[in-house]
């Protein structure tokens, strides 16, 4: 899989742009500011309909511009589709498929597949739960798009229920009976029931909908931890027992098992999950949120005995990182039987020697390699290639 080019209108720092590219290694050098992330922004968000770097659409658009579009030819088993995407901030995003309209923008997922690996990602072992679970996550839609639905109407689901339990403290929490005192023409008690009655089915909503998605996610982790373990040996050129265990939010004993590795089925991992909920419905009404699911839990990651986060000294904590994004690249590769799109941004200034060029033995085979860099001394030798320079928004090939 590679992409072949890339076409750009009013998005970020472009008014327009177009990037020829093929299979191998291609360079994009730009000093700071000057748009070379960009352009492997863009690529990545026709790949995963998100940036690396904001969480929202709006900074993607030029400023003043309405709108901002995303062309890219992909070729995949010597046939080539065109993804289109146009970036509507404030109202529905739009996508074509070979000129023709979808229904939804997610139904573009699959076409392309790539790995970032960029500086944001040491948030990955130094950052919050939620850096870690949007890897997982993205992670099961590169291998089976269909989780990207799963994954929407799991975040409704959640949403939904928050609001309901905000609404449900007069009458369901710790202090309902002195409010309810009030309370001017209201049948508490007939309240009470009604709000009983309405979280019992958003709990079972969250537990059908999360128990798949917590399921997919332990799989993903038993999948990739061999694969982590690989490629942190080869980029630290160390034994450090780099391993990765889920941290789920249900009940103890569960819990434990698995931060284990084991992996239940989707039934049971549903029971679980309306168990844990009961246990802890006090608490959620009292503080308006909801505290079990896969939004709550977390990916821990560990170098022997100790938790990355906290213990891992600058370097182990890059290579944790980047072994992440290997194993992720490794796993696509297997299961896909071709290779994603390789991106690495900015990557190499921020590594050692021994690392830089380590990797780059690594990324030496891969069908397309994608480096941004703000000067061509920061990119290994090896890793020579078709190379472009960007200043000040305009693109030109490197003779």
């Amino acid at each position: 899989m590679h992409v072949r080019h890339l076409s750009v209108g009013d998005f970020r720092s472009y008014t327009s742009a177009e990037l020829p590219l093929g299979p191998g290694i291609s360079t994009i050098v730009g000093l700071n500011g000057q748009g070379k992330t960009n352009l492997v922004e863009a690529i990545g968000y026709l790949a995963t309909l998100s940036s690396h770097r904001v969480a929202t659409d709006a900074p993607l658009v030029r400023f003043g511009a309405q709108q901002a579009v995303v062309r890219g030819a992909v070729v995949r088993d010597g046939r080539e589709t065109l993804v289109e995407l146009e970036i509507n901030p404030g109202r529905a995003n739009r996508a074509r498929l070979n000129k023709s309209p979808l229904t939804r923008p997610r139904d573009v997922l699959g076409t392309l597949r790539t790995v970032l690996f960029a500086p944001e990602d040491l948030a990955l072992v130094k950052g919050d739960p939620g850096e870690r679970r949007r890897f997982l996550d993205e992670l099961l839609v590169a291998r089976q798009p269909r989780w990207a639905g799963v994954r929407s109407d799991y975040d409704k689901i959640v949403k939904q229920r928050g609001a309901l339990l905000k609404s449900a403290q007069p009458y369901l929490g710790r202090n309902a009976r002195r409010r309810r005192q009030y309370t001017e023409g209201v049948d508490a008690a007939a309240e009470r029931e009604s709000a009983l009655s309405t979280l019992e089915v958003w709990d079972a909503h969250l537990a059908q909908v999360g128990s798949q998605l917590l399921y997919a996610r332990l799989r993903l982790l038993r999948d990739l931890g061999p694969y982590l373990s690989k490629a942190y040996d080869e980029v630290s050129a160390g034994q450090s027992d780099a391993r990765v265990s889920y941290k789920a939010s249900v009940r103890e004993e569960t819990a434990a098992r698995l931060a284990d590795g084991e992996v239940p089925e989707v039934a049971e991992l549903h029971d679980e999950l309306l168990a844990s909920l009961a246990e802890v419905r006090t608490a959620e009404v009292e503080r308006g949120v909801c505290l079990v699911g896969p939004h709550r839990d977390d990916m821990v990651l560990t170098l022997g005995e100790l938790p990355a986060k906290g213990y891992a000294s600058h370097g182990e904590s890059w290579s944790f990182a980047l072994g992440l994004k290997l194993a992720a690249f490794q796993l696509l590769r297997t299961d896909l039987g071709d290779d994603p799109v390789l991106v690495l941004d900015d990557v190499f200034a921020e590594l050692d020697s021994g690392r830089r060029e380590r990797l780059a033995a690594m990324v030496a085979d891969c069908e397309q390699v994608l480096i941004t860099a703000a000067v061509p001394a920061d990119v290994p030798e090896g890793l020579a290639g078709r190379s472009y320079a960007v200043r000040l928004g305009e693109v030109s090939e490197d003779g």
